[in-house]
């Protein structure tokens, strides 16, 4: 079946002018089917799982042999003794440091965070 060509300003022109009255999309059902199967598999699974997975695959690639393509590798290993062997689980806790700004004496809404 061969379908004549057409631009898509004259398909917009046509569309807007009400000359065509249906479309009809051609699509390959199979693929779209296998694709909506995979996405209901990964809802069902739970986000938070997912990317904890893929973090713990990610961190357990990092290394020194996987960075010897980068161009920072000579630089990272001439400082690898600042850099952690191993990543932290958390956040360090807060040290309840204040932050103060001083305005000029007078000024309007002085902000204190704590």
């Amino acid at each position: 079946m061969s379908l004549p060509v057409t631009s898509w300003k004259r398909f917009a022109r046509e569309l807007h002018d009400g000359r065509i009255e249906q479309i009809g999309i051609l699509s390959d059902v199979e693929r779209m089917t296998c694709e909506s199967e995979e996405l209901n598999q990964l809802i069902s699974e739970g986000a938070d799982a997912l990317s904890a997975k893929s973090n713990k695959e990610r961190f357990d690639e990092q290394g020194w042999d996987s960075l010897k393509g980068s161009p920072f590798y000579k630089v990272l290993r001439e400082y690898k003794d600042v850099l952690p062997d191993d990543i932290p689980a958390e956040l360090p806790q807060d040290k309840g440091v204040q932050h103060e700004i001083d305005l000029v004496p007078g000024t309007k809404y002085c902000v204190t965070r704590q």
